[in-house]
């Protein structure tokens, strides 16, 4: 059910994220809101035609042309709703009254706002509301409602979250320094390990918040996604310090590895700083007194730095010399021992350890 709920509540992120994409500065929607807004005339726009929404209109006329800024603005010069096609690209009605049912809740006094957050909770299309009085866009979506911003008010909030994102990536590049060296040394502790995971997945979120910022920016968020995407950490960096510390007898499981994802993923961000509960999903010692205790990594972290070492050529080298320490003071043929492992690749990988070394 847990697992069911996550990929229903995945799924309506990634379809506001592209509703936003849709209004963003830049796209012919959010021009013609903005004609809308400048006129001060206020507007109801769907996007959307399915069976849902046909049934609500009431009245109006009907029509099929390709979208345009300036009919956007003129068309909601009339009282009621113009309705798009799903991708925006067509206006195939206007001048309708929508007649959602009464029972759907909403928190809003205006009538074109509560007829466009019923509209949107009864079809599960997006809905935008122009407010001709307090000169706002809305945007009603996926059960939510979002505010559109102007440009320059998102750019300081983007510029904001991208300082953010900077301090984390400073913060995690000196923890993960100061891992690394203890591990090459066989001296790293729990919590070495835990300050590292802590930061990466504080970066990983703050990272995703920003990208909200990018796709509401549009078209001039090209230089902070730039910036972002230099920033962010490689996808599986999180899952292979996971698989280092995991406690397990063997090589953990890759069902346990995708648990423990998992249960980081599901923190809340208050207990990100709480080193016990970090400890616990990874199976460490959790108690406060053994937060100093010595652990001794597997290995992935460091062969997934050396270019093109594909996971299954990790297992089978961890699987032969079982923990990091082993495998430094490996030769080429030790490394060449290992199943799946040719010649070529052990020296591949020998070199990549000395220079890490």
């Amino acid at each position: 059910m847990c697992c069911m709920t996550d990929i229903v509540a995945a799924a309506s992120h990634k379809k506001l994220r592209e509703t936003l994409e849709m209004l963003a500065p830049g796209t012919q929607l959010r021009d013609g809101l903005e004609r809308i807004q400048r006129g001060h005339t206020g507007g109801l726009i769907v996007i959307g035609d399915s069976a849902d929404v046909v049934e609500l209109c009431d009245g109006g006329i009907s029509f099929d042309i390709p979208f345009q800024p300036t009919l956007l603005r003129e068309l909601s010069k009339m009282d009621g709703a113009v309705i798009l096609s799903g991708d925006g690209a067509r206006i195939l009605r206007a001048n309708v009254q929508l007649v959602p049912a009464p029972s759907y809740p909403t928190v809003e006094s205006g009538t074109r706002h509560r007829a466009a957050e019923r509209t949107a909770l009864q079809t599960g299309v997006p809905v935008v509301a122009v407010s001709a009085s307090m000169n706002t866009i809305t945007l009603y979506a996926e059960g939510q409602r979002h505010l559109m911003e102007e440009p320059a008010v998102l750019m300081q909030h983007a510029n904001q979250a991208l300082s953010t994102v900077e301090r984390y990536r400073s913060r995690l590049d000196l923890a993960n320094q100061r891992l690394h060296v203890a591990e090459m040394n066989n001296y790293a502790t729990v919590t070495d390990v835990l300050n590292v995971l802590q930061r990466q997945i504080m970066l990983e979120r703050a990272a995703d918040d920003m990208d909200e910022h990018v796709a509401e920016l549009g078209v001039d968020a090209r230089q902070l996604t730039l910036q972002l995407t230099e920033l962010r950490s490689s996808p599986n960096e999180i899952e292979m310090l996971v698989r280092d510390y995991m406690a397990a007898a063997t090589i953990p499981e890759d069902e346990r590895v995708d648990e423990a994802m998992q249960a980081l993923a599901e923190l809340p961000d208050s207990q990100l700083l709480n080193s016990v509960t970090l400890a616990q999903a990874l199976g460490l010692p959790a108690a406060e007194e053994n937060l100093m205790q010595d652990v001794v990594p597997r290995g992935y972290r460091v062969l997934s730095r050396i270019p093109r070492v594909q996971k299954f050529l990790m297992d089978n080298i961890i699987a032969e010399f079982g923990e990091l320490p082993k495998l430094i003071d490996a030769t080429v043929d030790d490394i060449a021992a290992a199943d799946g492992v040719s010649p070529l690749w052990a020296r591949h990988i020998f070199d990549g350890l000395r220079r890490f070394s």
